[in-house]
């Protein structure tokens, strides 16, 4: 979205100045888009917009590249409005009745939602309909209202290909295609269906590529899709593709003191709305539990959640109702919600891209944030790779703890903050299982009388053996006419048992050994039985 001041890499008085008398009224946007715009206190562009806009306008391809967080979303959506047809436009008759003018491109439903909404703030008074499509929601709605007739559409590459491919979506009309975070796109696996998209569309259209980065394979499909399209780059090179107005913390802790590092965080000076990243959709929700007991209005957003689940998480965490959301990358791209003062890396992030993306949530449209990455101690050296990619002077993440001074110094958090705002609830004791009883019973537990259960006392007394009995071995026959000594008897009371370890050692010796045990085993068997 645009704001009253550049966000770009401008630093001299030139282009600050420029900035501030550039409006979207002297770039040529048409005035109900203006007035929509002005009605939200969005007057002036941003870099990306005012680079796009006076090329995208005209129907030339263009490729824009800026850093996340500085108004890609207008950058495109002004041209997309602008060029399609409304109701009281000339020529609107002689379109096909209710078919889509425009397609819009997005890697997952919270971005394809954002954009879905600007697009209804900005078109509002040109009276321009635009559908959202995605999956994990009924398909009856979306087909309702292709049948009904819409403008624009939005949506997810899969839910986008199902629609055409059952002939409800008909795409040979689209005057304006947009690929939006086509980077994401490629790391989730899209291109294929997004070619098969591209070929469900006239040559003759408008091809419009943003991304924060540009990998090659996305380089690669411009040049297949796109007609000599011009290229745009909000910022003087890559290292740049961080937000300046961020401040960015990287700690080296541990993951069990991770939850009481958060929780102190959560209660700084300046802390607002916080988004908190995690690696997999299991830890999201392990976090998210953890900070509600500790008494913060937390909630998780992944892709084990049903997508109503997901779109009521988003929806109470923009209108303050939730103040922290554990999320995994699948919400990185998409979430623009006005307010977020911190992002927390739970995890050190994959790769320089996700990096970038995550901490993108905060500082954006010209606003301050804060960025905290822990790193653990097996991912410093991917963190070391990160650092060195974006020139980073974070090479060494610093050792900290939930009570290391210099958290407190660099958060701005109250002495004697703990990490939670309710008591901890009493443990309550753990019930006892039939298995525990086994154990506690007939494993030298005690009965109802005192006397121990279980294990007899007979065998129990066999574990230590005296040295007379040492050189006795227990291997051979009973003698003639002796009982049988049976295991039950050779561990009664008074009797020796001997380890299977001692039996195996007394075995190598000769035949005499065996005679003087056959002689000796029938004494304690005797005794026994007295």
């Amino acid at each position: 979205m645009g704001e009253r001041f550049d966000g770009s890499s401008a630093t001299d008085d030139t282009k600050a100045t420029r900035t501030l008398t550039t409006t979207f009224r002297t770039l040529g946007v048409h005035p109900q888009i203006c007035d929509a715009l002005e009605r939200a206190g969005i007057v002036t562009p941003f870099a990306i917009q005012e680079m796009t806009l006076s090329v995208a306008l005209g129907g030339t391809d263009l490729i824009g590249q800026a850093r996340t967080g500085t108004g890609k979303t207008l950058a495109f959506g002004i041209p997309v409005l602008q060029r399609s047809l409304a109701a009281t436009d000339p020529g609107y008759d002689a379109l096909p009745a209710g078919k889509p003018q425009a397609l819009v491109v997005a890697p997952t439903r919270e971005l394809a939602l954002q954009v879905s909404n600007d697009l209804k703030l900005a078109g509002a008074d040109r009276g321009i309909r635009v559908l959202t499509v995605y999956g994990g929601v009924g398909y009856e709605p979306q087909l309702e209202a292709l049948e009904s007739g819409v403008d624009v559409v939005v949506g997810t590459p899969g839910r986008l290909l199902d629609l055409a491919n059952r002939k409800a979506l008909d795409l040979s009309h689209v005057r304006s295609l947009v690929l939006d975070e086509a980077d994401e796109m490629l790391d989730l696996g899209f291109l294929p269906d997004v070619e098969r998209l591209l070929s469900k569309t006239p040559s003759t259209r408008q091809t419009m590529l943003f991304s924060a980065t540009m990998p090659s394979a996305i380089v690669a499909l411009a040049r297949v899709h796109m007609r000599t399209p011009m290229n745009i780059r909000a910022e003087s090179s890559y290292e740049n593709a961080t937000v300046p107005l961020t401040a960015q913390f990287i700690y080296q802790a541990h993951d069990l003191d991770k939850p009481e590092i958060i929780a102190r965080i959560l209660q700084a000076d300046n802390a607002d709305k916080v988004i908190v990243f995690t690696r997999t959709k299991r830890q999201a929700q392990r976090v998210a539990d953890d900070l509600e007991v500790r008494g913060f209005a937390a909630s998780a957003l992944h892709g084990d959640m049903q997508q109503a689940a997901r779109e009521r998480a988003l929806t109470k965490f923009r209108e303050n109702k939730l103040r922290v959301l554990v999320a995994t990358d699948v919400a990185a791209r998409g979430i623009d919600v006005a307010g977020v003062s911190h992002v927390i890396n739970h995890n050190c992030p994959e790769d320089d891209k996700t990096y970038v993306h995550r901490i993108g949530r905060t500082g954006r449209a010209g606003a301050t944030g804060v960025a905290v990455t822990f790193v653990d101690w097996a991912d410093v050296t991917r963190w070391k790779v990160i650092n060195k990619t974006l020139s980073l002077p974070f090479e060494e993440p610093v050792e900290t703890y939930s009570t290391s001074p210099h958290l407190y110094t660099d958060m701005g958090i109250p002495e004697g903050t703990k990490g939670r705002l309710v008591p901890e609830p009493p443990r309550e004791p753990k019930p006892r299982t039939d298995r525990d009883r086994d154990r506690g019973g007939d494993r030298g537990g005690r009965s109802e009388g005192g006397d121990r259960s279980g294990r007899s006392r007979s065998r129990t007394r066999t574990r230590s053996t005296s040295t007379d009995d040492a050189a006795v071995p227990t291997h051979a026959a009973p003698a003639e006419g002796a009982a049988p000594a049976s295991a039950e008897g050779e561990g009664g009371e008074g009797g020796p048992t001997r380890s299977r370890n001692r039996r195996r050692r007394r075995r190598s010796g000769g035949s005499g050994g065996e005679g003087n045990a056959t002689t000796t085993e029938s004494a304690p068997a005797t005794a026994t039985e007295a």
